[in-house]
C-alpha cells in the first residue's frame, strides 16, 4: 500500500497550524472544486483528496494518528472512513457555506453520482484474498433527453422558485431556504415527459469489471472503485462503492484476526496423548495432544489466521478440542475398562475420598439449615 501525503497535498509542511491548513485547505478547494473545472476528472480527483486530507489534518486525534501510523492506521477505523462525492460536498459547505455560489448538486445531475452495491464472498476468499469479476448497473444521461427527462431535451424555468433551485421563507425575523420540491434544486422542469426514459431523464447500462479482494477483508468493509458509478449529462461519473459480505462456514470461527475451530478427539487418544492430524484452512497440520488433554482445551497455532488489512500481521488458529465418549460398550470393552479403572488404584481411591469429602459438606449444609428453621 501507497500511503499518501496528507501534508504534500495541502501544499503545507508537518508543523503547520491549524490556520495554515484551512487557509491553504480553503485556497486549493476553491482552486480545483468541480463547478470550476467541468469535465476535468483530473481536479475532480484532486478536490476529493483536498478535502480528505483536511477532514485528518484538522483532526487532532486524526492528525496524531496520521503522524504516527500513515494513512493505514487510519482506514478501517473509527477515525477514518472512504466518503462518497456527495458527502465531500456537503462537508465542503459545511466548512465555508454557499456564499461562494456552488451547490452540493449539479443542476444537470438527477441522481446521485456515487453507487454502492453489495457484494457477497466465501470465508476462504476473505482468508486468501481473490478476483472477483462483478457485473452491475449503472445509471447513464439519455440520450433522447439529454439527460433532462424532457421530451426532445426542452425545460422552461420552474415556476416555484424562479429558476434559483431554492425557496425561502421567514420565521420571525429570521429567513430559511430548501430545496425547491417541484424541480428538485435545478431550477428548471420538463415540459413534457421524455418518451425514452419516462421523465427519469437516465437509463441504465451495464458494465463488468475486475477487482482485487485483498487477503484479510472483513465483512462490511467497502471497498472504491473510482470513476466506475453512474454517468451525469456533464461526463462527470462517480465512484463504484462495493461492500463486502462474508459468508459464515461450517467449521471454522473468525474473530478479530484469529480463527477457532474446534476438533472431536476419541476419549482414549486425549488419555494416551497421542498426535493427530487435522485439517486447518491453511492445509493438514499436527495436533500434539498431551496425556489427559481435557474437554474444551484450547491449542494455539501462531500466525495461521487471518491476515490484518492495516498491519501485516496475522492472528492466530486456535483449536478445542471435543472429547467423544461411546455410548455403548461391549462386555468385552467393559470389562477391559473396569481393568483400567482398578490398574490406577490410589487415583480412583482419591476421587472416591473427594466426592465423599463433598457429600459430607452438603449434609452439614443441610443441618444447619434446619436449625435455623
Amino acid at each position: 500500500m501507497v500511503d499518501i501525503d496528507y501534508y504534500e497535498i495541502l501544499e503545507v509542511n508537518r508543523n503547520a497550524t491549524l490556520e495554515e491548513i484551512k487557509k491553504a485547505y480553503r485556497k486549493l478547494a476553491l482552486k480545483y472544486h468541480p463547478d470550476r473545472n467541468p469535465g476535468d476528472k483530473e481536479a475532480e480527483e484532486r478536490f476529493k483528496l483536498i478535502n480528505e486530507a483536511y477532514q485528518i489534518l484538522s483532526d487532532k486525534e486524526k492528525r496524531a494518528m496520521y503522524d504516527r501510523y500513515g494513512k493505514s492506521g487510519l482506514e478501517g477505523s473509527s477515525g477514518f472512513e472512504q466518503r462518497s462525492y456527495e458527502d465531500i460536498m456537503d462537508f465542503f459547505e459545511s466548512v465555508f457555506g454557499e456564499s461562494f455560489g456552488f451547490s452540493s448538486r449539479r443542476r444537470d445531475e438527477k441522481y446521485p453520482l456515487d453507487l454502492t452495491i453489495d457484494l457477497e464472498i466465501s470465508f476462504n476468499e476473505a482468508l486468501f484474498g481473490t478476483q472477483k469479476e462483478i457485473t452491475y448497473h449503472y445509471k447513464a444521461p439519455c440520450q433522447a433527453c439529454q439527460g433532462t427527462g424532457a421530451k426532445d431535451g426542452k425545460l422552461s424555468t420552474c415556476p416555484e422558485c424562479h429558476g434559483r433551485g431554492q425557496i425561502y421563507f421567514r420565521q420571525a425575523f429570521m429567513t430559511f431556504s430548501q430545496t425547491c420540491p417541484k424541480c428538485n434544486g435545478r431550477g428548471e422542469v420538463a415540459l413534457e415527459k421524455c418518451p425514452e426514459c419516462k421523465g427519469k431523464g437516465f437509463k441504465l447500462e451495464e458494465e463488468t469489471i475486475t477487482i482485487n479482494i485483498p487477503e484479510g477483508i472483513e465483512s462490511q468493509t467497502r471497498l472504491r472503485v473510482q470513476a466506475k458509478g453512474n454517468l451525469s449529462p456533464s461526463g462527470l461519473r462517480g465512484d463504484l462503492y462495493i461492500n463486502i459480505h462474508v459468508k459464515e462456514d461450517e467449521h471454522f470461527v473468525r474473530y478479530n484476526d484469529d480463527i477457532y475451530m474446534e476438533v472431536p478427539i476419541f476419549f482414549t487418544k486425549a488419555l494416551l496423548g497421542e498426535s493427530i492430524k487435522i485439517p486447518t484452512p491453511r492445509g493438514e497440520r499436527e495436533l500434539k495432544l498431551k496425556v489427559g488433554t481435557k474437554d474444551g482445551e484450547k491449542f494455539l497455532f501462531k500466525g495461521e489466521g487471518f491476515r490484518n488489512l492495516h498491519t501485516g500481521r496475522r492472528g492466530d488458529l486456535i483449536v478445542q478440542v471435543k472429547l467423544i465418549f461411546p455410548t455403548k460398550l461391549t462386555a468385552q470393552q467393559r470389562e477391559l475398562i473396569e481393568k483400567l479403572q482398578e490398574s490406577f488404584g490410589m487415583e480412583t481411591q482419591k476421587e472416591e475420598k473427594k466426592i465423599s469429602s463433598l457429600f459430607e459438606k452438603v449434609k452439614n449444609w443441610l443441618k444447619k439449615e434446619k436449625k435455623g428453621g
